[in-house]
């Protein structure tokens, strides 16, 4: 395949875009899965933002109404993301360090202060580690090697 035609690919065309879609479909998923009763348990505690939701996604990662559109929302970019090569690198890195960020806040910030208005609790700050190391590394591992592929 020619540089150009690699440039101006399909939808989801190199692995990088691929994982790009895996991740926004997932997310898509977890923020739909929030409002399912039976997905979610005490969903009728589910507020829209705070600590005080007590709904539990999976019966383990406490969710509000705010966190589950914040995981819609990012599940939409990382569909658009994977129409191309930069957007898809862009959306794994920059997302990977919003996830890291998140990470640190849930670590600062106790389960139960009004600041917590995502909300987060341990759980949520483990998932957003391994997201934060995840995404961040796929996206250079994967942007590196077929940036590299391109060049030649």
């Amino acid at each position: 395949m020619s540089t150009a035609s690699r440039r101006t690919g399909s939808y989801a065309d190199t692995p990088l875009q691929k994982v790009a879609l895996v991740f926004g479909i997932v997310f898509l998923i977890v923020g739909l899965g929030g409002f399912i009763p039976g997905l979610t348990s005490n969903i009728e505690s589910l507020q829209f933002a705070g600590h005080e939701s007590e709904a539990m996604l999976l019966g383990i990662f406490q969710v509000s109404i705010l966190h589950n559109i914040v995981h819609l929302l990012f599940g939409i970019v990382g569909l658009l993301a994977a129409r191309s090569f930069g957007g898809s690198r862009a959306y794994l890195i920059w997302g990977g360090a919003l996830y890291a960020v998140l990470w640190l806040y849930g670590l600062f910030v106790p389960h139960d202060h009004a600041a917590n208005f995502v909300p987060l609790n341990t759980a949520d700050n483990w998932l957003h580690f391994v997201l934060a190391v995840t995404m961040i590394g796929l996206g250079l591992l994967l942007g590196r090697g077929a940036r590299d592929a391109l060049r030649s």
